[in-house]
């Protein structure tokens, strides 16, 4: 859920891509509190942060739930231990897609809500049980500077480790280039989560074991961040913000010293209102028609009844 955050004052440009949105959900059908997205071909994955995730199919240029093996009502997280309920807000999946695990980033148990527990849990999804307990959870509550419980972990994404490497990323830990060799068995990737209290973005490097180690810090440029989403097609970050940054979306990628910089600064899409989108998904290269592509939102107060909303960029 989003906290009272001010609005960052940069130089932002227009939308790169159509000025208007249509809706993507049928009414009614989801309700408040749908955050993180993650499109994967024609699923696209919901993280509620009422302790639910969602797998939906397309449906045209809309999404319905998934009615087979226990998604048509969503289904239900629990921590390794099967209890808890898990305040998950953002969604990702690694390249070995639903098949390596669905990973989510969450800033609090629910049934403890006055306690920050921000976290990354890792859901084996090829079940048909309405119920899914985490397989891991990477808890990283101490590796960070304490905030608010309800402003901790936003967004989730995950960068190949063949990407960062080619492109010189520099570990912070080392301050050498990034050596995946390193840090043993993990997922062939770094997770990078935001945090809404600060808007700062932190790379992870999660072990098999349970281990993990901080590789990255660094500022989205905003005062908040709901959203995480590496674009594998441009080579960059999107980090996106909610209504209370007016719904600002930021790019970023690596530069020559191997960190990640501001690379543009975007306004929504003009002819959306200002919603409280806390997911934001991108379409993959294989959807890019007559240079642009669709991307998602996810409006957690369901303004107008409906919690998906479609755009496009350029592409």
């Amino acid at each position: 859920m989003s906290g009272a955050a001010t609005a960052d004052a940069a130089t932002a440009v227009a939308w790169p891509g159509s000025s208007s949105v249509s809706t993507a959900d049928a009414a009614n059908a989801f309700g408040e509190d749908m955050s993180g997205l993650y499109q994967e071909g024609n699923v696209l994955w919901v993280a509620q942060n009422s302790g639910m995730l969602w797998r939906l199919k397309r449906n045209g240029s809309s999404w319905t739930p998934d009615t087979a093996n226990g998604w048509s009502k969503g289904k239900t997280l629990h921590y390794p231990n099967g209890s808890g309920t898990p305040d998950d807000e953002g969604v990702t999946l690694t390249g070995a897609g639903a098949a390596g695990g669905v990973f989510v980033s969450t800033e609090r148990n629910g049934d403890k809500s006055g306690t920050s527990r921000t976290s990354v849990l890792r859901y084996d999804v090829s079940g048909t049980s309405s119920t899914l307990t985490a397989t891991k959870e990477w808890n990283l509550t101490a590796d960070l500077p304490p905030v608010d419980p309800n402003l901790g972990f936003e967004g989730i994404t995950w960068i190949p480790d063949a990407t960062l490497t080619a492109a010189g990323f520099k570990d912070s830990s080392t301050g050498a280039a990034y050596n995946p060799s390193g840090y043993g068995p993990h997922t062939a990737g770094v997770f990078f989560v935001s945090e809404e209290a600060t808007g700062m973005i932190y790379g992870y490097v999660l072990q098999d074991s349970g281990a993990f180690k901080r590789i990255a810090s660094f500022s989205s440029g905003m005062s908040a961040v709901m959203e995480l989403q590496w674009e594998p097609q441009a080579s960059r970050l999107w980090a996106v913000c909610d209504n209370h940054c007016n719904g600002q979306h930021r790019t970023m990628k690596i530069n020559a010293s191997g960190l990640f910089a501001a690379d543009a600064v975007y306004n929504r899409p003009s002819g959306m209102p200002n919603y409280n989108n806390e997911g934001f998904a991108i379409a993959g290269a294989d959807e890019c028609v007559s240079g642009s592509k669709p991307v998602y939102w996810s409006d957690d107060s369901d303004d107008g009844n409906h919690a998906l909303r479609r755009g496009t960029i350029t592409c």
